[in-house]
Parts: C-alpha cells; structure tokens; sequence
C-alpha cells in the first residue's frame, strides 16, 4: 500500500514537469503543423489548376502556375534546410513548363524534405542567425518568413484560380 501511495504522490508530482516537457518547442510545434497545412492546401490549389493553365499568370510581371511550383520548390528546399540545420539537397532542375504532373511531384518532393528537415527542430536556436538567398536574420525570424511565403504563394494561387472560374481548395472547407 505505501508503494502505490508513493508511486501515486510521484506521479502527481513528476505530472506539471512532464506535461511541461511535451510543449516546451511552441514555435518549431507550430511551424511543423503549419507545413503540413500549407502542404495540403498548395498541393490541392495545384492539382485543381488544369496543366493548360499552368503558363497562366494576370500581369507580364508576375509568375505564371508553373513558374510558382518552382519558385515554392526552391525555397522549401533553401528554408528548411536552414532552419533544420541539415544539408540543402541536390536536385535535378526541372522547367516551369515541365507539366503538371512534374510540377507537383517536385513540389511534394520538397515538401517531404521540409517534414524530415524540421522533425527534429526544437525552440532552443531560435536567436541562432542563418543565413538564406545572402540575407542574415534569427532562425524565428526565418521560421515566420517561411510559414508567410507559403500562405503568400497559397494566397496567389488562390487568386489566379479565382481569376480563372476555380474554387480554391480553403474555399471548399
């Protein structure tokens, strides 16, 4: 009896540290289900888009479809790599005219690598500064720049759909 007593008292004790304990990251937390988001409303926004529209884009000055897949693929992979502290990986350039199809395995590809680079990211570092496309900034500054440029290129493709007679994915919710 004074055993379970103990174990008891112990439990209660050791409870506040342990709960304490599973979110002590809020922000890395945050930036993973962000990803995981963004992840699912890009890739849906690109799979909606009809590959004949991928060349589509409202003003000569700005990207077309194809050319935002590359543009999102390239900065998932520079990004995460800096935030996850792991090596940018080497790809194979692929065109913004490279289809559809391509388009978005690559931009899933990149996504994978964003999953597995950030897995394992905690809030320790956040002051640390890196540097990504020349410029120095903290990592938590990189970490909200990162979740922003994806909601940014979200929310222009959601335009260009709109533009074009397509419901975007969030719209759908």
């Amino acid at each position: 009896m004074k055993i379970r007593i103990c174990a008891a008292t112990l439990a209660v004790a050791l409870a506040p540290a342990f709960l304490a304990a599973q979110d002590s990251a809020p922000v890395a937390k945050a930036l993973r289900a962000t990803a995981a988001r963004m992840e699912k409303d890009l890739t849906a926004a690109a799979e909606a888009i009809p590959e004949a529209k991928y060349s589509y884009k409202p003003t000569p000055a700005q990207m077309s479809v194809g050319e935002i897949m590359i543009h999102l693929a390239g900065g998932n992979d520079a990004l995460c790599s800096a935030i996850g502290g792991v090596q940018k990986p080497t790809r194979e350039k692929i065109a913004a005219t490279a289809g559809k199809a391509a388009l978005i395995a690559r931009l899933k590809e990149t996504f994978q690598f964003c999953h597995t680079s950030l897995a394992g990211l905690d809030d320790s570092k956040l002051s640390e500064e890196l540097s990504v496309f020349g410029e120095k900034m903290p990592r938590a500054d990189w970490e909200l720049e990162t979740a922003g440029d994806w909601a940014d290129h979200y929310s222009q493709l959601a335009i260009y759909m709109r533009l074009n007679g397509l419901l975007p994915p969030t719209a759908k919710k």
